[in-house]
């Protein structure tokens, strides 16, 4: 199973859900890949991937070789590794990303990364971060995948934002992947004390719109878990929002 975690505002949690997600699966003894799609990187950081040299493959040199930029090519697995977090494997972001997009686009490339993940069934599960915007990564991330989930924080503009998200998301779906599924939106950085998000959530309900049951809670240690680039599940597995997490990925699979 595929799934992509996308939302074109930034902030709202995206790569620390997708990160979690893929390491509770990998927790579970189930292989997992995290494909990093963002060329900031985070997932690939937070995952705690360091690259043993600078010659270590990314997923950047995965597109290079689908337009033949390389000579020889490589087994798609060349560009997967793995990571401290047992069972959890990443394909990891690429500042290059951001150089190479022009081109790739002007190319029609959409597609191939959908054929790569094809031939990586060796994998449970495959998670994919995207950009925060709807570009070509993120298409390519969207015809690759089987399901999207949506993370939103409480605020009114990451609200507002789904319904633009959502036009997108089913054009590119009516005419690339039919089969692709809404898995839901989160509710992230949540405050049971406020009455904001709450009429937040109200608001997403009026809309027909499928939420998840588990809403995730801010707390400092996320913060800290980014910095120790290890993922909050596999270091504070106690942790409330490490239970959140877990109780999400439950729902996610079910």
């Amino acid at each position: 199973m595929k799934w992509v975690v996308f939302n074109q505002k930034g902030g709202v949690g995206k790569s620390t859900i997708c990160t979690n997600l893929a390491a509770v699966s990998a927790s579970l003894g189930l292989k997992t890949l995290l494909v990093d799609l963002d060329a900031q990187g985070n997932s690939t950081f937070y995952s705690g991937f360091s690259p043993e040299s600078d010659d270590s493959l990314s997923v950047a040199d995965m597109f290079k070789q689908v337009v033949g930029w390389f000579s020889t090519p490589n087994p798609p697995n060349a560009y997967t590794h793995p990571t401290p977090v047992d069972n959890l494997f990443v394909l990891p972001a690429s500042p290059t990303l951001n150089d190479m997009e022009r081109e790739l686009e002007s190319r029609y490339k959409m597609f191939k990364l959908r054929d790569t993940l094809k031939e990586l069934d060796e994998f449970d599960h495959i998670f994919i971060d995207t950009p925060p915007n709807f570009n070509f990564y993120t298409k390519a991330a969207l015809i690759a995948a089987d399901a999207f989930i949506v993370p939103v924080d409480c605020d009114d503009f990451s609200v507002q934002a789904v319904a633009r998200l959502l036009n997108n998301v089913m054009e590119l779906k009516s005419d690339h992947n039919p089969n692709l599924e809404f898995a839901g939106i989160v509710i992230n950085q949540f405050s049971t004390q406020a009455k904001y998000p709450k009429k937040l959530i109200e608001s997403l309900e009026a809309q027909e719109l499928p939420l998840f049951e588990t809403r995730i809670n801010s707390a400092i240690k996320v913060k800290e878990s980014h910095a120790e680039a290890l993922p909050l599940v596999i270091g504070y597995p106690k942790h409330k929002v490490s239970i959140q997490l877990k109780a999400l990925f439950e729902e996610l699979i079910n």
